[in-house]
């Protein structure tokens, strides 16, 4: 059965973006190198994370927020060309919106979807409010972080308040020097 995985780049503070975030500023003030590990000479362990998650991800489940701001930046074939990306939202999706994004009212309708989407692999969390719907939930099995070494002291955290504890199980560490690269299974799920 496909895992649901958030992966995602944070501040060692928590923050996803910086303040101010928009389609203009999409990493927000101050945050632009959440993704240097990414981008600015990563090394052999670095493009080893983003290859894993390249290859293990069947589907993307992400947030209106996430669409609006980065769909030009993405263009046609989504975050990760090959695997059709679900937009959790209320509202209509663009009149010219690509066919590789399908709107969902709901993040436990857009899990699904993209888990028969995507078949045996991962469907992938991309921001943060899907992944604060996701977790209570407990839809989610693994969570990724890459804990970037800055403090941006505000902007959109990954996490929210909790009903209740949720334990993890560390699965794998790896330290390079733009990023401290962190997997946990998620232990016990919210009931």
């Amino acid at each position: 059965m496909a895992l649901v995985i958030c992966d995602m780049s944070i501040s060692l503070d928590g923050y996803v973006t910086g303040p101010n975030d928009s389609r203009e500023n999409p990493f927000g003030d101050g945050a632009g190198s959440l993704h240097d590990w990414l981008f600015n000479d990563p090394t052999a362990d670095d493009r080893a994370q983003l290859r894993q998650a390249a290859d293990g991800t069947g589907a993307i489940v992400m947030g209106r927020k996430s669409f609006d701001k980065c769909v030009d930046m993405w263009g046609a074939d989504g975050p990760l060309p090959g695997a059709p990306s679900f937009v959790v939202t209320h509202r209509e999706p663009p009149a010219s919106c690509p066919p590789s994004y399908t709107f969902v009212g709901d993040v436990a309708e857009a899990i699904r979807l993209a888990k028969a989407a995507g078949g045996d692999k991962a469907v992938g969390l991309h921001g943060a409010t899907v992944m604060q719907q996701a977790l209570p939930l407990g839809l989610v099995d693994e969570i990724v972080v890459h804990v970037i070494p800055l403090l941006i002291g505000g902007g959109t955290p990954l996490f929210a308040s909790l009903d209740s504890a949720i334990s993890l199980e560390r699965i794998d560490a790896v330290v390079t020097p733009a990023a401290t690269h962190l997997r946990f299974r998620v232990v016990n799920r919210p009931s």
